[in-house]
């Protein structure tokens, strides 16, 4: 039974390799694309050695050359059910977790930074991703008024305490 579970992890393992490497060669290639195309700024009298787009073309490079490699080493790899395995992950618990972190990072991120103050876009992040995780995404009951009462506390707390030590004590102008 041991057995059949490290060949099932590994088969798993194998091809999420797989994926990462095709999506970490996509951006690699982009980068590589992107740092070309960037202005080399001659008529500035830049030094072609100081060109802006120098050191991400190397990143990019580097980053496709390794991806290449997990990419041809995970394809050679045997994993019988690997892929089914794989996406049965999708449909877990800790899936749902890592989704509701990221659509909440991305609402904050592409959203509500530039629409609103950077402390209130800071104080609502912090408030919704308590409130989630404390009632929708909790293990046991929890208290629902007990948990607003802590995420406003929290988020009040965090967000004007951002605030002040970037924006008033390091003068960091945030957005």
């Amino acid at each position: 039974m041991l057995d059949d579970s490290n060949a099932r992890e590994a088969g798993v393992r194998a091809r999420a390799d797989l994926l990462m490497a095709v999506v970490l060669l996509a951006l690699g290639l982009a980068v590589i694309y992107l740092s070309w195309t960037m202005p080399r700024l001659e008529a500035r009298r830049i030094h072609p050695s100081t060109i802006p787009g120098l050191v991400p073309l190397f990143l990019g490079i580097a980053l496709t050359c390794c991806s290449g490699l997990l990419l041809w080493r995970s394809w050679r790899i045997e994993a019988p059910g690997g892929w089914q395995h794989l996406f049965g992950l999708f449909r877990t618990r800790e899936a749902l977790r890592i989704g509701a972190v990221l659509g909440l990072a991305l609402i904050h991120t592409l959203v509500l930074v530039g629409l609103v103050p950077f402390w209130a876009a800071a104080m609502l992040f912090i408030f919704a991703f308590i409130m989630v995780f404390e009632t929708w995404l909790n293990e046991g009951p929890a208290e629902p008024l007990k948990s607003f009462c802590w995420a406003l506390a929290i988020a009040v707390v965090g967000g004007g305490g951002i605030y002040l030590v970037f924006e008033r004590i390091f003068l960091v102008r945030l957005p």
